[in-house]
C-alpha cells in the first residue's frame, strides 16, 4: 500500500514510518521543513514539502503522489503552539480531506484526542457525546477536534484514532519535557481529576493497525486511567523532582477514557498496559 505520512516528523511520525516499512508498505512523509524532509530521507521514506495549510499545494501534492491511505499525524504541540495547532485541526484537516477526495484516496487514520468527552461517571467510551458545550478555554479545544473528526468522516474508510496524553522519548512527559519542567517547579498540583495515559510506541502501533479497521472513532489509552494524587507523585519520583502539592479537586471532564473496543473488537494490545510501566520505570531507567 502507498501511505502518506503527515506530521511524519513529530513524535509519533518518527515512530510510525519505519514500522510502515517494515510492514512493507511504501511511505511518503509531508513535512513543510526541509530540515525535517532530510531526516525523513534518512529512514528510507520518500517526502513531499508541503504545508497542508496551503490548499491548493497541499492538493497537488496528494494528487501528485496518489496515494491509497494517508495518516493524519499533524500537531503544533511540540512548539506549544496552541493556535496553530488548532489551525492544523480545523483547516489543516480539511484540506488534507479535500485533497484525499480529489485524487480518489479512500482511507484516513487521524489523531485525535481522547479527553474530549463529555462530563460523565467513568472512563469513557466511544458512544460517549464530545463535549461541546464545554466552557472556554476548554471549548477552542473541542472545537479543534470536532471540525478534525467531522472532516475526516467525509472520507469513505477513516479511523479516529482519540489517543491519551503522550509519554516517552520526545513528548511533554520526557525527563526533559515541558511537563517534567512543569513539575520540577511545581507548578502542577496532584489533584483527583483522572487522565488516561499512552506511551507513542503503543500510538505508533495503533496507527499501523488501524489501516485494517472500520470506520469510526477509537479510543487509544492504556489499561488504567488514573488520578493525580496516584501517578504525579510516583512521576515526581522518577523525575527527581519534590513532591507535588496535593488538592481535592479535579475538573468534571477529567474522567479518563476505555480501551475495551481496541482491546476486544481491533485487537490491539499495548506495550504499556499501564502509566506505571513506562511513565515512571521507564524515566527512571533512562536517569539512571
Amino acid at each position: 500500500m502507498k501511505i502518506v505520512v503527515a506530521g511524519s516528523s513529530g513524535v509519533v511520525g518518527k515512530l510510525l514510518l519505519p514500522r510502515l516499512m517494515r510492514a512493507g508498505h511504501e511511505v511518503i512523509g509531508l513535512t513543510r521543513s526541509r530540515e525535517n524532509a532530510e531526516i525523513i530521507r534518512l529512514t528510507g521514506a520518500r517526502t513531499v514539502i508541503v504545508d497542508v495549510l496551503d490548499r491548493e499545494r497541499t492538493i497537488s501534492a496528494i494528487g501528485e503522489v496518489r496515494p491509497d491511505a494517508i495518516i493524519h499525524q499533524l500537531t503544533a504541540l511540540g512548539q506549544r503552539d496552541f493556535a496553530e495547532n488548532t489551525r492544523i485541526r480545523i483547516q489543516g484537516t480539511c484540506n488534507l480531506v479535500q485533497a484525499a477526495l480529489a485524487s480518489g484516496v479512500s482511507r484516513m487514520i487521524a489523531q485525535s484526542i481522547a479527553w474530549a468527552y463529555e462530563p460523565r461517571e467513568g472512563p469513557a467510551t466511544e458512544e460517549v457525546p464530545l463535549d461541546i458545550d464545554a466552557p472556554m478555554p476548554r471549548k477552542r479545544t473541542i472545537d479543534g477536534i470536532v471540525a478534525l473528526e467531522r472532516a475526516v468522516a467525509k472520507v469513505p474508510n477513516h479511523v479516529i484514532l482519540r489517543y491519551g496524553i503522550f509519554y516517552g522519548k520526545g513528548t511533554w512527559y520526557d525527563c526533559n519535557g515541558f511537563m517534567a519542567e512543569e513539575i520540577r517547579q511545581k507548578r502542577i498540583p496532584a489533584t483527583e481529576g483522572v487522565t488516561s495515559f499512552l506511551h507513542v510506541e503503543d500510538a505508533a502501533n495503533a496507527a499501523v493497525l488501524a489501516l485494517n479497521w472500520p470506520s469510526g472513532p477509537v479510543n487509544i489509552v492504556d489499561d488504567k486511567p488514573a488520578k493525580g494524587t496516584e501517578w504525579l507523585p510516583l512521576y515526581a519520583n522518577a523525575i527527581g523532582a519534590p513532591l507535588p502539592n496535593f488538592e481535592s479537586c479535579s475538573q468534571d471532564w477529567e474522567r479518563g477514557a476505555s480501551n475495551l473496543k481496541a482491546r476486544s473488537s481491533y485487537g490491539w494490545t499495548p506495550l504499556y498496559p499501564t502509566w506505571k510501566a513506562g511513565l515512571t520505570l521507564g524515566l527512571r531507567h533512562r536517569m539512571d
